[in-house]
């Protein structure tokens, strides 16, 4: 009985796999970019406190929206952190990765997302 509901409730999704052939079966685009954040979990244990998980997240932001706008992570995080003591705190937004992609080199940009 419980496996016929479990299909019955995947049901919407399955049809919609068989009728349109652009959709995946499978996911592994995310599930690799999600290794490293399960591959790092059992480390992040250690931290001790809430508030390294909320570090921890706001770097994985930067990371991925650094990506997401093509710029190398380590070349971003570097451009930014050698400005951001003397950079006024109500202008932050200027240091966000779609406003510093002009800033760095050509070569940086063309990174893929892995």
């Amino acid at each position: 009985m419980k496996a016929i509901r479990y299909a019955l409730n995947r049901w919407p999704a399955l049809v919609y796999y068989c009728c349109d052939g652009r959709a995946e079966i499978d996911n592994p685009i995310a599930e690799r970019a999600l290794r490293g954040v399960a591959l790092g979990r059992r480390n992040y244990l250690f931290v001790g406190v809430d508030s390294g998980g909320e570090r921890a997240a706001a770097i994985y932001s930067l990371i991925g929206s650094a990506r997401l706008n093509g710029l190398d992570p380590e070349a971003y995080l570097a451009h930014v952190l050698q400005r951001i003591a003397d950079h006024p705190a109500n202008l932050v937004d200027e240091l966000l990765p779609w406003n510093v992609a002009s800033y760095l080199p050509a070569s940086v940009k063309t990174v893929p997302i892995r």
